[in-house]
């Protein structure tokens, strides 16, 4: 039977891009008035002190000039606005429109500049205002004569520099993110390492194994270049692909033009995946999904698996045998320490079966789950495989040095970790989800050398 008849056709109107459901409004609470008002509020205050900014700069030199970009402000700020309503009363999933997520990221990126442009021409102004305090204070116990009394508020002069390195510090992000939308996205990344598994038996030595990680197809639109990051993972020529979860973003529908194009994602000795968060269907908001819709989810997701060539394990295990020798690939559900996320992982049950196996592998989408079961209850588990946090998409690494915001958050976030015997592999992540750009922390395809 034709796969795509098989799937496409499940009487499920979640399968179809456009849909009743996929647009319902949100409802009319107060708390949902209240995000609506705080953020036009946000909005408003972002503006007008970046429109001040403009006019100290440009007002009184270049009139002309000024008139054009106070008239593009006015229509930007705007249609901010009318997106910041939209997103506020209607399901996200209206983000699956590829032109509609690029605007979104476009005014979030003007946002996110003007703020940290605003913030740092503040800071500049911190000694400024921090010295004429001191001199009130020194005035109301010692008064000064009249003729020394300070001017009371910065000059021109000082008002036009502060309004051009505001100016200046907003053009940095601002260029810097929008560089991330357009480059950094599919600017795919091998990293190359040789893990030391104890034990590691000699058939096993020198095995190649490749891992991709949370793919996030619905946020995907240039399949050029994606088949071009498929074509770089295959040249490694791997013997084993892993997956490490999160597909989608929200629906198995979302997988109906790429079916073709991951389908290429095969090795030797096949390739297997398990789910991540995204794959349960828990991102689209404010509905009351029963359990039997979620179970229908997980059965659509296990054909588009099907239809790909890949094999799921759902708290099961794979062994690979060579020369009357075995390595185990176990593979969980998705397993959170986070409460914001779903756990339906039984490591217990999927590890039955290994006991022969000298080495075990496992696939687990979270990297909290490592510190918070693996090590403490699992020590036959040589190393597990995980994505999840993206990196955040955004941060620093140059040679050894690697900064971002998500390490906060997560203890393994990016790379390798090992505690005693134990290692975690945390990948980057193929994809994107969210702010449709990476900046510093690229996408990633890991090579993995068994020594």
């Amino acid at each position: 039977m034709n796969f795509n008849f098989a799937v496409w056709m499940v009487p499920d109107t979640a399968l179809t891009f456009v849909s009743i459901e996929a647009l319902p409004l949100r409802p009319m609470t107060i708390y949902t008035f209240l995000g609506v008002f705080l953020t036009l509020a946000l909005l408003y205050c972002l503006d007008t002190a970046f429109h001040k900014i403009l006019a100290h700069s440009l007002r009184h030199k270049r009139e002309q000039l000024w008139r054009w970009i106070s008239g593009l402000h006015t229509i930007l700020a705007c249609i901010a606005a009318v997106l910041a309503v939209t997103l506020n009363f209607f399901d996200t999933t209206i983000l699956n429109s590829n032109l509609i997520r690029l605007t979104v990221a476009f005014f979030f990126t003007i946002y996110i500049s003007k703020a940290i442009g605003l913030l740092i021409g503040g800071l500049l102004q911190l000694p400024y205002w921090s010295k004429m305090a001191l001199k009130i204070i020194h005035k109301r116990f010692r008064p000064l004569p009249v003729a020394h009394q300070p001017a009371m508020g910065p000059t021109m002069n000082r008002k036009a520099f502060l309004a051009k390195t505001t100016l200046l510090a907003t053009s940095a992000p601002f260029a810097t993110l929008n560089f991330g939308i357009l480059n950094g996205v599919y600017d795919y990344q091998v990293h190359r390492l040789k893990i030391k598994l104890p034990n590691l038996p000699a058939a096993f030595k020198g095995f190649r194994l490749l891992q991709v990680s949370d793919i996030h197809v619905g946020g995907l639109y240039n399949k050029t270049a994606v088949t071009g990051g498929i074509e770089m993972a295959l040249a490694e020529k791997p013997d084993l692909i892993c997956f490490t979860g999160d597909l989608v973003n929200a629906s198995p529908s979302e997988m109906r033009e790429w079916v073709e194009v991951f389908s290429q994602l095969k090795a030797p000795l096949g390739t297997l995946a398990v789910l991540g968060n995204h794959d349960y269907g828990n991102y689209r908001k404010w509905h009351e999904w029963s359990a039997a819709f979620k179970a229908q989810k997980i059965t659509q997701m296990e054909q588009v698996h099907q239809a790909l060539g890949w094999q799921l394990l759902l708290n099961q295990n794979h062994l690979i045998s060579q020369n009357k020798e075995h390595l185990a690939i176990v593979g969980i559900e998705n397993w959170s320490a986070n409460p914001r996320f779903p756990t339906y992982g039984h490591l217990s049950k999927a590890l039955e079966g290994t006991e022969q196996c000298a080495n075990r592998i496992l696939l687990s989408h979270d990297p909290s789950h490592w510190d918070a079961q693996i090590r403490p209850e699992f020590p036959e588990i040589d190393l597990t495989l995980s994505g999840h946090t993206h990196g955040m998409q955004f941060g620093i690494e140059i040679g050894d040095f690697r900064w971002s915001p998500v390490q906060y958050l997560y203890k393994q976030w990016a790379g390798l970790y090992q505690e005693g015997a134990q290692q975690i592999y945390v990948n980057r992540g193929f994809g994107y989800v969210g702010f449709p750009g990476r900046v510093g922390i690229l996408p990633e395809i890991t090579l993995l050398e068994l020594v």
